[in-house]
């Protein structure tokens, strides 16, 4: 499937900036013991189902920028999610992401993680602008944006989302306070105290396990302070180790990392990557964090 060609899509850099339109994404689940919209009507619930969304969200467009959601509602069986966007570029790799299954997979890995579900349970998707069902255009994704363009928001944020976006930010920890000097062979993340180490082959299983499609992006962020990565290293990776899939590239790529480095080859190294390319979940995953109610 090809990408959406950006160059007729962003003829200028005003149209760029104009752009907005909404979808709306809804999430099911095959388990009825494991229904996202009970689990979102359920309060104690309600705060775990929006940060599984928000996580999904974020790896799936690759940051925070260029899209916010209104609302989340009820479409039994399913969850709607109202998203807006405010450019072509987070609405481009949100749709390319979707289309190419990357999506379902975080929201898959973050349900598994934070609502503790079963295995075999599977997620369910269904993506819509307007009168238009997009899964059935998934083939034309510039048909999709347009789409999308087409249909305008017809509210502001809902006040039950700015909450739970606050109590998102909240739970990542207290206010900042004054820096303080961090213990030798120790760093920060989310403004917690970690224990620094030389990687370990359970840390490159749990990497390959988890990363997914953006082992390549984490390569890219590593290769700026390792040899061995620079070049056309991580493109021969990906070349080498297709047929095996993104486990075996993903293990393959962090395994180049530690035999070059050696003791060099940080957690925190690879915390700083995970942080770069905005996947912040998986920092968590790499560093064990449990999901705080």
């Amino acid at each position: 499937m090809d990408s959406i060609d950006t160059k007729r899509l962003n003829d200028s850099n005003a149209n760029d900036r104009e752009f907005s339109g909404c979808a709306v994404l809804f999430l099911g689940c095959s388990s009825p013991e494991h229904n996202l919209l009970s689990l979102y009507k359920n309060e104690q619930g309600k705060f775990s189902v929006f940060k599984v969304i928000k996580l999904t969200l974020t790896d799936s467009v690759g940051g925070l920028e260029g899209y916010e959601i209104l609302k989340l509602h009820d479409a039994d069986p399913f969850l709607g999610v109202e998203l807006k966007f405010m450019s072509v570029p987070p609405c481009q790799r949100f749709l390319e992401s979707y289309a190419c299954g990357s999506l379902a997979q975080f929201l898959s890995q973050h349900a598994s993680r934070l609502l503790t579900l079963l295995d075999g349970v599977v997620m369910e998707t269904q993506l819509k602008a307007g009168i238009h069902t997009l899964d059935q255009n998934l083939q034309d994704l510039e048909i999709c944006l347009e789409h999308i363009r087409q249909s305008q928001p017809v509210r502001l944020r809902d006040d039950e989302v700015t909450q739970l976006e606050q109590q998102l930010q909240n739970s990542y920890g207290p206010p900042s306070q004054p820096q303080q000097e961090l213990p030798r062979n120790c760093f920060l993340f989310q403004k917690r105290v970690f224990n620094d180490r030389p990687l370990t082959s359970a840390d490159q299983q749990r990497f390959a396990a988890h990363v997914g499609r953006d082992w390549k992006r984490v390569g890219r962020a590593l290769q700026k302070n390792c040899r061995a990565l620079k070049g056309p290293a991580i493109d021969n990776l990906a070349y080498e180790y297709e047929r095996e899939g993104l486990y075996e590239q993903a293990y393959q790529l962090l395994g180049r990392f530690i035999q070059s480095e050696g003791r060099s080859a940080k957690l925190s190294r690879l915390i700083s990557a995970l942080e770069e390319t905005k996947l912040t979940s998986m920092a968590e995953i790499m560093l064990g964090i449990q999901p705080r109610d």
